[in-house]
């Protein structure tokens, strides 16, 4: 393997690069300086972003276990806009005095999990799609815990902990099936000897078990909301949108290549999937009034709006599911930053304390507005486009019963709108008689937060957005 080989892997050889610069920041660095690792790590991560969308080298490697091209390089770069967002708004966060001896265990924990998921959709085998999510999920739980003098903090470590074991325990066990019947882990191979045996068929089951906990399906997402309200709100929103986009990216991936000759068989049971998720998301999201809680039931929801796209089986539902991905992570950042400044000038999260808060921070109740809006799919911001494209992908399929999911789909969008205005209501019409007072967020969080509702609208109305992915989908 020469140089050139290795540059295939540049999304991951400038991301460790990245986390080594600021390992090293932390040894050599005072402790009276430790915030210079904040604004260094940005900035790395920024020019790691920009690199990413250079023209990338195609190829395999490892005998075909690593795999990189333009589909999946365009998946990696999403993510990287996302995290980069993420970055920036965990600033005022990680800046407070109570995590001033970790700064660098945060960095380097949310690094090395990307450095995961870059694994897991380069993955041409099941061998390392495995390593790849492990290597995902284990700094995540670490993260989950970052309060670790907090109760609820380390619940969630430990709740995210254990249903990670559960799940790589169903997975690995639908692998090793599907290893026993076809011979091979590598995805080509697999497809090639993949038939309709009840064994693989049992396989293949409990590999979209394992999966369905990694993306919150119902019914697997046990403590997804127990994990969301107890983890710091910035760990939340990475698991929200970015530990999501990279499992439901390599789902996806896998149903494509690998599993595509019963896609007959998948359809069915990703639409009952999909009826469940939706409809169990947004009837548990109504009840809800903490905010992280209320944000990972809508999170929920959405996984099952995004099962329609992938049920389209050809390019345009590949495109429909990347694009609302896009949309997704832009417009759930844009709520979650919001909720992240709210928390770090007050330290309140619960709906009831947003009564009056457009009066007292008017800006950010637009934003929050506009982010809630996006996520109901109201015309004309981005997530009406992102649930537009799904609803046709499905319903192109030209069968009555996915016009019925279809309308379903519908029913649920229109369920998940009343959720939303209840937020929506709370800061512009309850009163309260002791609203969050006026605060002025800092510069990194309001750069992140101008970012997400630029890309709102961007990737809404700019139509080459949606063919550039189209055409990056149709490699697949």
């Amino acid at each position: 393997m020469n140089l050139q080989d290795f540059l295939t892997m540049r999304h991951e050889l400038l991301l460790i690069l990245v986390a080594v610069i600021v390992l090293i920041g932390e040894i050599f660095i005072s402790d009276k300086s430790k915030h210079v690792i904040i604004n260094l790590t940005i900035i790395l991560f920024l020019l790691h972003t920009i690199v990413g969308f250079l023209p990338i080298q195609e190829g395999k490697l490892f005998g075909g276990m690593y795999q990189n091209d333009l589909f999946r390089a365009t998946l990696k770069n999403i993510l990287n806009v996302g995290v980069f967002i993420i970055l920036l708004q965990s600033s005022a966060w990680i800046k407070k005095e109570e995590n001033h001896g970790k700064i660098s265990e945060y960095f380097i924990l949310l690094l090395s999990t990307l450095v995961g998921m870059y694994f897991m959709i380069s993955s041409g085998d099941f061998l390392m799609l495995y390593l790849g999510l492990e290597l995902a999920t284990i700094p995540i739980a670490a993260l989950a815990a970052f309060d670790r003098h907090k109760n609820n903090s380390a619940e969630a470590g430990i709740k995210l902990i254990l249903s990670s074991a559960l799940s790589s325990g169903i997975l690995l066990f639908g692998i090793s099936m599907i290893y026993g019947t076809t011979g091979s882990v590598y995805f080509t191979e697999v497809a090639a000897n993949f038939g309709k045996e009840s064994l693989q068929i049992l396989g293949f089951i409990f590999f979209v078990a394992g999966m369905g906990f990694k993306i919150s399906l119902v019914p697997f997402h046990l403590w997804t909301a127990d994990v969301y309200e107890g983890a710091p709100i910035n760990v939340t929103s990475y698991l929200s949108v970015i530990s999501k986009g990279a499992a439901v990216f390599i789902f996806t991936i896998v149903l494509y290549k690998v599993f595509g000759q019963i896609a007959e068989m998948w359809t069915i049971l990703l639409y009952v999937l999909a009826v469940l998720t939706m409809t169990i998301g947004n009837l548990f999201a109504i009840r809800q009034n903490n905010m992280k809680r209320f944000l990972a039931f809508s999170s929920i929801a959405q996984a099952g709006f995004i099962l329609l796209g992938i049920m389209g089986s050809n390019a345009a539902g590949v495109t429909s599911v990347v694009y609302f991905m896009l949309i997704y992570i832009l417009t759930n950042l844009g709520a979650f930053g919001v909720v992240s400044a709210i928390a770090n000038a007050s330290g309140k999260e619960d709906m009831r304390d947003y009564n009056g808060l457009y009066k007292t921070n008017p800006k950010l109740s637009l934003l929050m507005t506009l982010a809630l809006f996006s996520l109901a799919g109201i015309p004309p911001v981005a997530g009406f486009f992102g649930k537009f494209f799904l609803f046709t992908s499905v319903a192109s399929l030209n069968d009555y019963k996915y016009y019925i999911l279809v309308l379903i789909a519908v029913l649920n969008a229109t369920i998940s709108l009343f959720y939303y205005l209840r937020v929506i209501k709370a800061m512009f019409i309850e009163p309260s008689d002791n609203p969050i007072p006026y605060f002025k967020t800092d510069t990194p969080a309001k750069i992140g937060l101008l970012i997400c509702v630029f890309g709102v609208f961007l990737v809404g109305f700019v139509a080459a957005i949606y063919e550039a992915i189209y055409q990056f989908s149709s490699l697949i």
